[in-house]
């Protein structure tokens, strides 16, 4: 009798649980990991729209910084997190770049990833210590050539499109120097100031400041166009390499077979911060463009990324330290 009892207890418990209506997206935080360290560009993205985000959604976000191995950590931890909405992933262009850089990834970035939204973007600009007797590009390439393997550039570590925005200028400008790696901007930014390494391709958001005061000297932008932050700084195309062409992008991605609904509501969310006023300004402050579009927009861009990537990746020789 008392077994019987159980049995129809369990099963009427089981159909009210089959009955209850799903709790109502997001019911909790939402984590938000980034490949790199804090004040570097995917940081400042991610927690100046995790704040708007978070506003909407009625929960925090929590930005989680998990850098190493430019960005492959995080990449992996957030690929294999739940597909539930509450991790997302701070993508960048290194993501792009990796995928073909290291041929044995743990994760595919284009298969194991669901777009939600393109953020944010940035230039790099190539910023020298003062010390390097080099006031332009045309300079600089001229002093690598007299000095080969004796120039030194930072990076925010292997596979990030600051290490391949030198690898591009080494192969377009016919030069050779050594790569020193860090893991994300600041401390690479750092070791440049500090005289420890000569020069290094670095974003905007990061050296506007040490520029304006002196603690380093900005050739040339890498966009197409000049930065209004910097407008007498002349592009590096311009500058004397036609054609070179390097950005940061910043985006959100959630794992592979999210919900559409879910990825579909973190879209218009991200798209309703990035288009107020104030963070245009405190992005635009930091030399960061925001964009937007639609999870199928970001899906196109980060494949045609990749494939852009592979070229320059092979007709370079670059390769994973």
């Amino acid at each position: 009798m008392k077994r019987a009892f159980l049995a129809i207890t369990a099963a009427a418990l089981a159909c009210a649980a089959a009955g209850a209506p799903a709790q109502p997206y997001p019911a909790k935080p939402v984590r938000v990991i980034v490949g790199f360290p804090p004040s570097s560009a995917a940081d400042i993205t991610a927690r100046v729209v995790g704040q708007r985000l978070g506003a909407a959604l009625g929960h925090p976000i929590v930005v989680e910084n998990r850098p190493g191995a430019g960005s492959n950590i995080a990449a992996d931890l957030s690929a294999k997190a739940a597909p539930d909405g509450y991790t997302l992933f701070t993508a960048t262009v290194a993501n792009a770049i990796n995928a073909t850089l290291y041929p044995r990834l743990p994760f595919d970035f284009a298969r194991d990833f669901a777009p939600v939204a393109l953020a944010a973007a940035t230039p790099n600009v190539l910023v020298v210590h003062p010390s390097v007797p080099a006031r332009s590009v045309e300079e600089l390439i001229a002093l690598a050539k007299r000095r080969p393997r004796q120039l030194t550039y930072a990076s925010a570590g292997v596979g990030t499109v600051l290490h391949m925005s030198a690898e591009l200028f080494k192969a377009m400008a016919g030069v050779d120097m050594v790569h020193v790696p860090f893991q994300g901007s600041p401390p690479a930014v750092t070791s440049v100031m500090a005289g420890e390494v000569m020069l290094m391709f670095a974003p905007s958001s990061t050296v506007i400041p040490h520029v304006a005061s002196g603690r380093l000297r900005a050739l040339a932008v890498t966009t197409s166009s000049r930065l209004a932050s910097l407008p007498d700084l002349p592009t590096v195309a311009a500058a004397g390499l036609a054609g070179f062409e390097t950005v940061l992008w910043m985006g959100f991605v959630a794992p592979a077979k999210t919900p559409e609904p879910i990825v579909a509501r973190l879209n218009a969310e991200v798209g309703k911060a990035l288009a107020l006023p104030e963070v245009r300004q405190n992005f635009a402050a930091q030399g960061i463009e925001t964009l937007g579009g639609t999870p199928a927009d970001f899906a196109a861009y980060i494949r045609e990324d990749i494939a852009r990537w592979a070229k320059v990746i092979r007709s370079s020789g670059a390769r994973a330290e």
